[in-house]
């Protein structure tokens, strides 16, 4: 540091800078905020999660740990400075960059193992990587990557009609690797107001706010502030209208912990600045047994139920009867991107860009707070850095929107990872208990499921896990007898919303439990057992609905093969004796895609320019999962073009038609048979035009449409074509809603038109004196009814088993505890086992060319498989999660008597 001039020389990817001192001020903020140089990401500002990773003399560093004094002098490296590496390539290649948002802390550090070791093993790779955490790959494809990373060809895409079941590289994975995808926190326009919010410190609380003028002119700035009564609008939302209880603005009361009752804005240094503990507010705590909403007796929000036959009846009747019980905790998302976002007027449109799964959802809530037609509010989604269910709820859109609305300037948010934690939506805690019958040949009688889902201060997803969970704890068997019940219960804690798989995956830690002891009491091989009650076509399911295309027990005989061998090999080691005791388990899955029994539509819109440009308008947003591509890979063999021709525009309201919010595996289902029936609406125009033949092959270059039979060929120039409203010479509009219905009092109808189903086994290894749990292989076979892009299927199963194993084994979200990524555990590199995908297609007569979901499926077994391999290994019966050592122990000395 110069002390005359007060600046700082530094190198800044080879380019020589002076910088104003600030010596305390973080690197991170220097290159985000002052350089503009965003493609260095910030999840937790505590060197917890490595997304800040940069080069420092080419060593990696923490950008948030790294104050600006220590870089004086010295050369820093961020991802703007790689230019099109192998390694890069290698990243789109393999897949390694879902959500993308760790993608640039992966790279960098990446980038530094690899001078110093530039032939790798795997797990001197694992080892080099661990500091970096991802929350969506499952981190293999990473490693894939960083071991090969070498100089390749460029990727190849499909040539037409190929696309579907090629491993199309992401389409949107180019800014991802170079750094350059605008996420959340990255957009700045000019005289942009820094928000912060005023948030509850505990709950129940009541109070009262002071004298905010006095404290506004005591700040050494310009401070704006807004509360409840500066909503113009219903200060109230819900994901699901006829609950909707949360304000956006607690207006007297705070019902949970780090509600936001206040924002400040104003110039970022000043806001910065502020000691939000001086705000003029004073607290009462409340009655903490008191109800949470007077209008819900006993704090329940709702019950949903499913009943068939006489479940009573058959248990009494059974041959063999078990009993089970099991509980859960709050599980965090723990996406590496907190919430985030900047909203503007364009002239009387307030425009938000920001993270969400759900845009058409924010716009109406957004608007209906601020007292603005929805037309008048257009949401841009920003990049998501991870979702998974969370970013469903509204979160910052409305608070952001009454600033830019209130001082005619634009407003941004960013969350503090403690404010993301301890403000956004959790996987519901759960109780459960169950009771399962079998005859004496093993077949399943009848089940009975009972268990209370804490749905937290607000309602939020409560309604659809109560009512969901009813329909799936049978798992994919054929159950004759059944009685179940779910209840959301309110509490004074976190709120409770969607976490991939919306509450099916506590059922079947549940149901998985009371499967092998029936098996073992019935004398049968547990996956056996499985593969004799597993559902049939023209089978009914426990809602009365008749299935087709049912494929669990082809994924159940998909695992005889490794099934038989991982008992082979588990049995030889246990007969080594020791401490360590060597386990198989295994458990399946099924999961109704899109809503239960309600509307669930998706509109897709496909035109051509004059010019000659194909551009697909989907409103889908991709979270990570792979929308983007494989929405248009289906679309592509539809309208019968090269998928590589296409311009992806959307998702945005503005621009886009609403294709629903991304959940509930609907996505790939509901808006890829949107595409499929636009493509094939396009393609049917483009031969009506030419006059050819339904199997006529259609080529677009430089303005002019070729379609080609046995005829011969026929040139369409589009510019003698007039556009339409839209701009399209030629264009179709496509609306998909799945045929269901709702269910009646007992829960019987046709909830989902398609189901996806799996099944996965866990081979792993138990410490009996130590109670650790090491996970060796997951084996995941899955039924897709028809594999779309195999390279991003196995990202998914990848990504959704390593959240099946924090679930088991680490993951427990204690509200004021666990609010950072150093106290919240979730996998690291060195956790994850070996993951092998084994993808099976038994087609469904609905499916855009018989295809079913995937994303929240493959997270649903990997817990229950866990426990049960732990069962298999020691004995214990691990009840209450995570399996924690000292659970294990516990259950282990429970099973020894």
């Amino acid at each position: 540091m110069n002390r005359a001039t007060g600046t700082i020389s530094l190198s800044i990817n080879g380019n020589p800078l002076t910088l104003p001192a600030d010596p305390s001020r973080r690197l991170s903020e220097v290159l985000r905020e002052g350089l503009g140089l965003r493609g260095t990401k910030v999840g937790c500002d505590a060197g917890d999660c490595g997304a800040c990773t940069v080069l420092l003399d080419g060593a990696p560093v923490c950008a948030c740990l790294t104050p600006l004094a220590q870089v004086g002098g010295r050369d820093v490296q961020t991802v703007e400075g790689l230019q099109a590496t192998a390694l890069q390539q290698a990243f789109l290649r393999h897949g390694a960059a879902q959500c993308g948002i760790c993608t640039p802390g992966m790279l960098m550090t990446a980038t530094a193992f690899l001078q110093d070791r530039p032939n790798p093993t795997r797990a001197e790779a694992e080892e080099a990587l661990g500091g970096v955490l991802c929350r969506c790959t499952g981190y293999a494809k990473i490693i894939d990557a960083v071991l090969d990373a070498a100089p390749g060809a460029p990727a190849q895409m499909p040539e037409a009609g190929h696309a579907v079941g090629a491993r199309v590289e992401r389409l949107d994975g180019g800014p991802k690797v170079a750094g350059t995808e605008i996420y959340g926190a990255d957009a700045c326009p000019e005289h942009t107001l820094l928000v912060r919010a005023v948030r509850a410190p505990s709950a129940p609380a009541r109070f009262t706010l002071g004298d905010i003028d006095a404290w506004r002119a005591a700040q050494p700035g310009e401070v704006h502030v807004f509360t409840a009564k500066d909503i113009p609008g219903a200060n109230i939302y819900g994901t699901i209208p006829p609950f909707a209880d949360q304000p956006a603005l607690a207006e007297d009361r705070a019902r949970l912990r780090g509600e936001a009752v206040a924002l400040v804005a104003g110039e970022a240094g000043v806001i910065e600045a502020l000691d939000l503990t001086t705000f003029p507010i004073t607290w009462e705590q409340s009655d903490a047994t008191a109800l949470v909403h007077d209008n819900r007796p006993d704090n329940l929000l709702i019950a949903g139920v499913v009943r068939r036959g006489d479940a009573d009846g058959a248990l009494a009747n059974a041959v063999h009867v078990a009993e089970a019980q099991a509980e859960t905790p709050y599980i965090e998302h723990a996406y590496i991107e907190p919430e985030a976002g900047v909203a503007w007027m364009e002239g009387d449109t307030l425009v938000i860009q920001a993270c969400t799964q759900a845009p058409v959802m924010d716009r109406d809530d957004t608007a209906r707070i601020l007292g603005l037609d929805p037309q008048q509010v257009r949401i841009i989604p920003a990049a998501a850095g991870g979702g998974f269910g969370a970013k469903l709820d509204l979160s910052l859109q409305p608070l952001i929107g009454l600033v830019a609305m209130k001082t005619g300037r634009p407003a941004r948010m960013i969350y503090t990872r403690a404010e993301s934690m301890a403000s956004t939506t959790k996987r519901h805690p759960s109780k459960m208990t169950g009771r399962a019958g079998v005859d004496a040949d093993g077949r399943i009688t009848g089940l009975i499921f009972d268990g209370d889902f804490n749905t937290g201060a607000y309602a939020s997803w409560g309604p659809t896990v109560a009512g969901r969970v009813p329909v799936h704890a049978s798992g994919p068997y054929y159950t004759p007898n059944y009685a179940a019940e779910a209840r959301a219960i309110h509490s004074y804690e976190p709120i409770s919303g969607a976490f991939r798989g919306f509450g099916v995956p506590q059922a079947a830690i549940l149901q998985e439990a009371l499967y092998d002891d029936l098996a073992l009491k019935a004398g049968l091989d547990r996956l056996a057992f499985r593969r004799l009650n597993a559902l049939q076509d023209g089978q009914s399911t426990v809602c009365g609905q008749v299935l087709h295309g049912v494929g669990i027990a082809a994924c159940l005989d998909a695992l005889k093969a490794p099934w038989e061998e991982a008992l082979a090999n588990a049995e030889t080691a246990n007969a080594q004796g020791g401490r360590y005791r060597h386990g198989v388990g295994v458990a399946s899955c099924w999961y109704g895609c899109g809503n239960t029994g309600l509307p669930n539509p998706s509109t897709i819109r496909v035109g051509i320019t004059a010019k000659g440009e194909l551009c697909l308008h989907q409103g889908a947003t991709d979270i990570g999962q792979g929308s983007n591509t494989v929405i248009t890979q289906i679309c592509a063999d539809a309208l019968g073009l090269p998928v590589g021709q296409f311009r992806l525009i959307g998702p945005d309201t503005g621009l886009t038609p609403d294709c629903g919010k991304t959940s509930a595996s609907r996505q790939t289902y509901v808006t890829g048979k949107a595409a499929l029936l636009a493509g094939q609406a396009l393609r049917g125009r483009i031969l009506a035009l030419s006059n050819m033949a339904e199997d006529a092959r259609i080529s677009l270059e430089r303005g002019t449409l070729t379609v080609t039979d046995d005829r011969g060929e026929r040139q369409v120039t589009l510019g003698d074509l007039p556009p339409d409203a839209h701009g399209y010479v030629l264009a179709a509009e496509e609306t998909y809603d799945p045929p269901t219905s709702p269910l009646d009092e007992n829960g019987q109808g046709s909830p989902y038109a398609v189901y996806g189903f799996g099944a996965q086994m866990a081979e792993l290894t138990v410490d009996t004196q130590l109670g650790t749990v090491k996970v060796t292989r997951i084996t995941a076979a899955h039924d897709l009814g028809r594999v779309v892009n195999p390279l991003l299927a196995e990202g998914q199963v990848e990504g959704g088993v390593a959240q099946g194993l924090g679930l088991a084994l680490m993951e427990e979200y204690i509200p004021g505890r666990t609010e950072n990524l150093h106290d919240y555990l979730i996998p690291t590199t060195g956790d994850m086992p070996e993951v092998k995908s084994i993808f099976v297609e038994v087609p469904d007569p609905e499916g855009p060319m018989g295809l079913k979901g995937l994303g929240e499926h493959v997270l649903i077994p990997t817990a229950p498989a866990i426990l049960n391999a732990i069962r298999h290994a020691t004995g214990a019966k691990v009840t209450k999660l995570p399996a924690l050592p000292h659970r294990v122990l516990a259950a282990i000395r429970e099973a020894q008597g």
